[in-house]
């Protein structure tokens, strides 16, 4: 039974309770806004439900509490990428979301629109709650209803399994891409009852969790599960076919067992069912560290093209007008790639894995390029390539076939602290997430403002949560911010000034035209 959002009298007995289809929860208010936490959407993925698509999730009685942040997928604190605090609780039965709502009166003629944040980390790591509360900026600004969820990372969600698959035991693709489907229809069933609009949804994330979002505008499971979308810094064409997959998922399997002895179908299985969360983890850190060196370009953790769920790589939906046609967002920081050293050093940055992209084309056409990166592979030029060819590059082809079909507007992200030049990192990867979702108080947002900027990302981040707010209630960002489309390539460019460029790096553009046709 769900609650009528017009049902004043349980309004004003007591607006943090809520009904789901599932069963009733109780959230807590707070700086501002009522939050209902740990909510699960589908089913514990765990036991026989390792490895398959997610379940309904199973009815309770009474009224469950939601005061605290659920479960967060398993991942590793060791490796290349910063995950989840080691303190968070981790546990297959991740499978729960948050929703951040004004504390104001429910009235049922004023549901308010939706946007759903998927986190990004590379597909490894991350999870709804490293920032406790984040989103409660658009909440506060725009009246919006916000949500965010926990999915299946590493192995246990983006290693792709199937050829292992038996009729006694089988085993699913896309498991990440699947729970966050099924976060959708949870939105869609449920999010009324929090005064939220379910014709009203904006989905939207950043990184991985960008390239979810291109993704499942390419998903047919997906369609009518929300209405708008913003990719910040997608890696769009990180999405691969089933023989590349089913590889990575071999190696995987012989790392569990340390060995390289091909093994039957069944021992395989065993190995997956019955290794704990943690060797699983460490496992997909090793095999993410391994392939950029062995399959320059790519990420092993990512959606696999299997021809059902996900029928056709995404950037060939998005050119022959097949993908959701909902008003998109779309854009990238200035210098994507500089991040991507050291620890995180997964990137086509390395002199090697340079040489064998550049094997992938035309003499001219690498010379061509080679002179937008002058002095590459030193590491300045081979950074920026790096983050180019992963993220800037995919997302100006997602941009212009969309544009095509549904209106789109393109972003640059050019502004950083001073500090953070200095660094050498400039507008890099993640950075706008700080203004973005009011990131400057904690200590990374403080120490990275020591010398100043911290007044111009306040202004910067009040800017881009007006944007997002008018885009997820009319899905047009503002009238200063041009549609994008192929002929005059019109971008906001992000800055303590901001302007508008008309194909800005269009030579680059060219270059990367001409070397890899087939985006």
């Amino acid at each position: 039974m769900t609650v009528s959002p017009g049902n004043t009298q349980t309004d004003q007995a007591d607006r943090l309770t809520r009904s789901t289809r599932a069963g009733s929860v109780r959230g807590v208010r707070e700086r501002g806004v009522l939050a209902w936490r740990g909510i699960p959407y589908a089913a514990a993925p765990v036991g026989q439900n390792r490895f398959r698509a997610p379940l309904s999730v199973e009815p309770w009685t009474g009224i469950r509490a939601a005061h605290e942040f659920g479960p967060v997928a398993p991942q590793s604190h060791r490796g290349q990428f910063i995950g989840a605090h080691p303190r968070i609780p981790q546990s297959e039965d991740c499978l729960n979301l948050n929703v951040i709502a004004p504390d104001l009166p429910m009235d049922s003629a004023a549901l308010r629109p939706v946007m759903v944040f998927i986190h990004g980390g590379a597909y490894s790591v991350g999870s709804s709650r490293e920032v406790p509360h984040q989103g409660e900026g658009l909440v506060r600004r725009g009246g919006v209803v916000y949500v965010s969820l926990n999915y299946r990372l590493g192995a246990l969600g983006y290693l792709d399994f199937t050829r292992y698959s038996t009729p006694e035991r089988p085993l699913d693709s896309n498991l990440g891409l699947r729970d966050q489907v099924a976060a959708l229809q949870w939105v869609q069933q449920n999010i009324a009852s929090f005064g939220g609009d379910p014709d009203a949804v904006t989905l939207f994330g950043e990184s991985a969790g960008a390239n979810a979002v291109t993704t499942l505008m390419t998903v047919p499971a997906a369609a009518g599960l929300f209405h708008r979308a913003i990719a910040q810094s997608a890696p769009p064409n990180a999405v691969y076919p089933r023989d590349l997959t089913a590889r990575w998922a071999g190696e995987f399997v012989d790392s569990l067992a340390e060995s390289t002895e091909a093994r039957s179908t069944e021992q395989a299985v065993r190995l997956l069912l019955e290794a704990d969360t943690a060797t699983l983890a460490e496992a997909t850190t090793a095999l993410t560290l391994r392939t950029p060196d062995q399959d320059p370009g790519t990420i092993p953790l990512c959606p696999v093209i299997d021809g059902a769920f996900l029928p056709e790589r995404p950037l060939d939906a998005f050119r022959d007008g097949r993908a959701h046609r909902v008003p998109l967002i779309i854009g990238t920081n200035a210098r994507e790639g500089s991040l991507f050293s050291g620890r995180i050093d997964i990137l086509a940055t390395t002199p090697r894995r340079i040489r064998a992209i550049f094997k992938k084309t035309a003499k001219k056409a690498r010379k061509t390029l080679k002179a937008q990166y002058p002095g590459i592979p030193a590491l300045r030029a081979a950074l920026d390539f790096g983050g180019d060819y992963s993220f800037w590059y995919p997302s100006v082809k997602v941009g212009e076939r969309h544009s095509r079909y549904a209106p789109v507007f393109f972003y640059r992200f050019d502004a950083a602290p001073r500090l953070v030049r200095l660094m050498g990192l400039d507008a890099t990867h993640g950075l706008e997430l700080f203004p973005l979702f009011d990131r400057l108080n904690g200590w990374p947002g403080r120490g990275m403002t020591l010398l100043g900027g911290r007044r111009t990302f306040r202004a910067i981040g009040a800017r881009m949560q007006g944007w997002w707010i008018d885009f997820a209630v009319c899905g047009v960002p503002a009238a200063s911010w041009p549609p994008y489309d192929e002929s005059s390539r019109e971008t906001l460019i992000i800055d303590a000034t901001d302007r508008v460029e008309a194909d800005p790096g269009s030579e680059r553009r060219l270059a990367w035209g001409a070397f890899v046709p087939h985006v």
